[in-house]
């Protein structure tokens, strides 16, 4: 396993993300990307896949961008709350109908609320003790409930080419997964069973911006207008040929383990 140590007291409380709120989290641009009709396509999919309807939990709902289109697509289906540490974004969530918890996660008194589904999209790389956000996702998860999990790929093609370069080796990543070190994580609590581990997405855009910067870290309002600028590439009707043969090439990358990212889906079993 791969980790930060001594990890900075405000990554570990939380702080730091609390901090990050309004010059990052609520930028003009990142809202727009994070609202953006396309820009959790790839999760949504994934998630039905798994859990139709019922109580949905997002933790590291930053300003609730995925729950806002689950909620909104299916409004039948799902009844959604977000948990976050960025106070800030959370307003912002609550202002556009999303439920917020105003409590941190793992610790947090739950009151026996049940979820029929738990999702930790790129949140266990900032964690310092991921076992325990797993072992309080299955306390509050209904038997038979899913918890989803997405992280970046340390294994991936961006990382093999960029290594310190890549944008997500940064201080606020404390935990670097690989598919064995992942699957090794879902191990720590038993009342989970696996029922997928996978990978997605894969952004050349990104490659290319981190090739270009050698001037240390990535600015973070680079990120976000590279971000902007992916995410309206994505909505243009005329792109989809190129669409097409980009989704060939992720699957591939996929299947060979060079993806960006990691996807795990585990399930409470149900005794």
């Amino acid at each position: 396993m791969i980790y930060a140590d001594p990890v900075e007291a405000e990554l570990a409380s939380g702080k730091y993300y609390d901090r990050l709120g309004v010059p990052f989290y609520l930028s003009p641009d990142k809202l727009e990307s994070d609202y953006a009709p396309v820009r959790f396509e790839r999760e949504l999919r994934l998630f039905r896949n798994y859990c139709r309807s019922g109580a949905v939990l997002d933790v590291g709902c930053s300003t609730g961008g995925f729950l806002f289109q689950l909620k909104s697509r299916f409004p039948a289906d799902y009844a959604v709350a977000g948990m976050d540490v960025a106070s800030a974004a959370l307003d912002y969530a609550k202002s556009r109908g999303i439920e917020v918890i105003r409590e941190s996660f793992p610790d947090a008194a739950h009151g026996g609320r049940q979820f029929d589904a738990i999702t930790f999209w790129a949140v266990l790389e900032h964690v310092v003790e991921p076992a325990k956000f797993l072992r309080q996702a299955a306390a509050m998860l209904s038997p038979g409930g899913h918890c989803f999990v997405l992280v970046p790929n340390m294994n991936s093609l961006a990382t093999r080419m960029l290594g310190e370069k890549y944008r997500y080796i940064m201080p606020d990543h404390v935990n670097y997964f690989t598919a064995q070190t992942l699957a090794r994580l879902a191990l720590t609590e038993p009342t989970f069973e696996r029922i997928r581990l996978s990978q997605s997405h894969f952004n050349p855009l990104v490659i290319l911006q981190d090739l270009r910067f050698r001037a240390g870290a990535l600015p973070r309002e680079d990120r976000v207008r590279l971000l902007k600028r992916t995410t309206a590439l994505k909505q243009r009707p005329l792109l989809k040929p190129v669409k097409w043969i980009y989704s060939g090439v992720e699957r591939m990358l996929a299947a060979m383990g060079l993806a960006d990212n990691l996807v795990m889906v585990l399930r409470r079993k149900l005794s």
